[in-house]
């Protein structure tokens, strides 16, 4: 995923400074970012402080791990569900 060049802290002052009156062309001017960019940070970070931000990154990143953490176990599980299904007693160094 591609990281922004800009932090948090950052992207919701931008949006507090739109929310508190500059027009949206100023602070996307200002900031060096398209309007589209400014919409997409403002529907994430709008209505948010800095600490909601670190704890949303934190969240993220939590959930990431645990997403990892299943897709492996998940993975783990079909490959023992597929050795249990192989019949052990059928080998043919076993008959005879």
């Amino acid at each position: 995923m591609k990281r922004s060049r800009f932090t948090e802290e950052q992207i919701i002052g931008m949006v507090k400074e739109q929310e508190s009156g500059v027009s949206t062309a100023d602070v996307c001017r200002k900031h060096g970012i398209s309007t589209a960019s400014f919409y997409k940070y403002k529907a994430k970070f709008g209505g948010m402080d800095v600490s909601d931000a670190r704890k949303l990154r934190a969240l993220e990143d939590e959930n990431a791990k645990l997403k990892k953490l299943l897709a492996e176990q998940m993975l783990d599980n079909a490959m023992l569900r597929d050795v249990n299904s192989k019949n052990v007693w059928s080998a043919p160094f076993m008959q005879g």
